[in-house]
């Protein structure tokens, strides 16, 4: 290898490990003032977009950059804001790897529409389902209270909460992916894409199609919200 390839490949590592650090920085800040809960019956449960903010990080990194990020935010949210300690830190971390996991390791090998919406989907689900179940076993460590009375959350609050969250992080995600990436390849901290773009129509469809999932989801949270 050559020493001006080297060099490259050092600035390039240098490039992105700047990138993840503001990334982190962006999801922390994110998750310190917007936390919105919309599930009345069990208070803890609170929305906060710094799934999409990791998301798009790993779509543009790489998953063991987002991986990275999650537990590093999850950490300085415990010993800062949280007052859910380290059963709240474990919390975090397991619902944001269960979908931003599936989503980034789909999308790095298949990097095209198809790829991102499928790995989007999938993260969706996943996070979803894990968190029933991570929730029927953890929750009662946290909330003092049997596995029975959790269970019985699980589908009134639990499974809508979540599956609502992803949606609206799945949707978020996708709709800001590309003008990030166009910002950044603009500002040279990333190379130009040598991939073949989406036909211009097919974009724009799958991204009315992304703002009406986005805007269902958000009238759901709403109403569940007013429920009490």
């Amino acid at each position: 290898m050559s020493t001006q390839t080297q060099t490259k490949n050092r600035q390039i590592d240098t490039k992105k490990l700047v990138l993840a650090a503001l990334f982190s920085a962006l999801a922390y800040l994110v998750s310190l003032v917007f936390r919105i809960p919309f599930v009345p019956a069990v208070s803890f449960l609170k929305y906060d977009a710094k799934d999409v903010i990791i998301a798009l990080e790993g779509f543009i990194l790489g998953p063991w950059y987002s991986v990275a990020t999650s537990v590093i935010v999850s950490l300085i949210e415990m010993v800062t804001v949280s007052s859910t300690g380290i059963i709240g830190a474990v919390m975090n971390v397991l619902s944001t790897l269960s979908f931003v996991v599936p989503a980034t390791v789909i999308y790095k090998y298949n990097r095209k529409v198809s790829g991102a919406v499928m790995g989007l989907a999938v993260g969706v689900l996943a996070m979803t389902g894990c968190m029933l179940l991570w929730n029927y076993f953890i929750t009662p460590l946290y909330m003092g209270v049997s596995r029975e009375a959790v269970a019985a959350l699980l589908l009134p609050a639990f499974f809508p909460f979540n599956f609502i969250k992803g949606l609206i992080n799945a949707c978020l995600t996708f709709i800001l992916y590309k003008p990030i990436m166009t910002a950044l390849r603009h500002a040279k901290v990333l190379p130009a894409s040598s991939g073949s773009a989406p036909k211009k129509g097919t974009a724009v469809a799958i991204n009315i199609a992304m703002v009406a999932v986005l805007a269902c989801a958000l009238g759901i949270a709403i109403w569940l919200s007013t429920r009490g």
